[in-house]
């Protein structure tokens, strides 16, 4: 089977994707989901005219003369609005957020005023309209506030709660079910067996997927069995998972079961092995409805093969905009050139005079978690590039 190109790859992933079903979630549960339907305002903010800052409600036309003197013939705090009006030679005094009288039509800030028992003394003429938020400064009820597929982000949300709404229609998170394979595998925190290993990828996977915007459900480890794995995609697919992801055993080996028990479950195959280091052996097909994504059990390839295809694919069903964000970068180093596969490569990337500069690491073998962790970018390597010699510019993608 000839190795499918990335972009190819790609392509066929995200093919026929759509945003899941809406659904309504109090506000609080609101932040990073995806607006489901445009957002009008119901209510006008401010709903009156509100003063901008502590100080005295008056009439401009009794600032005339300096310094000016004022009977105080009441308060307005922030919530108990004044109820009479201000007339000539009347100030009340007002705070930040509080309506502004009937009658005045400017605020004096306190630092301009002096108070003198009942009166205030003005020390500086104010413009009229001075220091008041009219009312609908911000917006008037029926007003778009939101518009459909807006990511939910702070201000967003604030805005909505500002709007008066307690709940908001949003995009349902895609549920990205996780399953392990491997004999070799065993949680962390215990005493490893002969010849096991802790299980780490699946961590990462479902961290990179939660931040695209899904929900996850940690299947746990299935031993090398038929038997073992079939039971974890069961448990999928009963809870009615949008993407089945499994870790390790989907290349060749006589041990890598996932590809037969997938398939023989009725798993439509779309493609099989990718022309990428590291990723080769990703596998890609449909179950049900159910997308299958097999990445490969080497710790880096799955985190990056999970940044290439299932953030994008997670991005998707969650109603996420999302467009490749390729970078250019000055190279610190040269590089060899590259062979049949996209080479991913495991840098450093720092800003510099001219952008940005990139500093690949020596040892790129794939089981190299430490390495990964402490890289922010990949350098991007075509298929067949020439070696690249200190100072040229290459592509990266900014993890981080």
């Amino acid at each position: 089977m000839a190795l499918l190109p990335v972009a190819d790859a790609l392509a066929r992933l995200l093919d026929g994707v759509e945003a899941g079903s809406p659904q309504t979630v109090p506000l609080g549960e609101a932040a990073g989901r995806v607006l489901a339907a445009d957002l009008p305002a119901l209510r006008t903010q401010p709903p009156f005219d509100a003063s901008a800052m502590d100080g005295y409600a008056v009439r401009a036309g009794d600032m005339a003369a300096l310094p000016a003197i004022l009977d105080v013939i009441g308060e307005a705090p922030a919530g108990k609005p004044f109820a009479g009006s201000v007339g000539p030679g009347q100030a009340v005094r007002i705070f930040t957020g509080a309506p502004v009288p009937e009658g005045a039509d400017t605020v004096v800030i306190q630092e301009n005023a002096e108070a003198e028992g009942n009166r205030v003394r003005i020390t500086a003429r104010t413009p009229e309209g001075r220091n008041i938020r009219l009312k609908g400064l911000d917006f008037a009820e029926g007003d778009m506030l939101l518009e459909k597929g807006r990511l939910l982000d702070p201000a967003a949300v604030s805005l909505a709660a500002a709007g008066n709404h307690a709940a908001l229609a949003v995009v349902r998170r895609p549920l990205v079910a996780i399953v392990a394979t491997g004999d070799e595998l065993m949680p962390p925190g215990g005493d490893p067996g002969p010849g096991q290993i802790v299980a780490s990828n699946g961590y990462g996977v479902a961290a990179i997927a939660r931040e695209a915007g899904a929900e996850v459900l940690d299947l746990g480890i299935a031993p090398d069995t038929a038997e073992a794995i079939s039971g974890l995609v069961d448990t999928a697919l009963a809870a009615r998972a949008d993407v089945v992801v499994t870790l390790g055993g989907a290349s060749v080996g006589d041990h890598d079961l996932v590809h037969a028990v997938l398939t023989g479950k009725g798993m439509a195959l779309d493609f099989w092995k990718i022309a990428m280091r590291p990723g080769k052996p990703l596998m890609f097909g449909r179950l049900e409805g159910t997308r299958c994504l097999g990445l490969p059990g080497n710790p880096v390839a799955s985190l990056v093969c999970a940044h290439l295809f299932l953030k994008p694919l997670v991005a998707c069903l969650s109603g996420r905009s999302w467009t490749p964000q390729l970078l250019r970068a000055t190279l610190e180093t040269p590089m060899e050139a590259n062979d049949l596969r996209q080479d991913y490569v495991r840098a450093v990337a720092t800003p510099s005079a001219d952008g940005l500069s990139v500093r690949p690491f020596g040892l790129q073998d794939s089981s190299m978690l430490r390495t990964m962790a402490a890289s922010n970018a990949l350098i991007v390597r075509e298929p067949f590039s020439p070696p690249a010699p200190e100072g040229s510019t290459v592509s990266v993608i900014m993890l981080r």
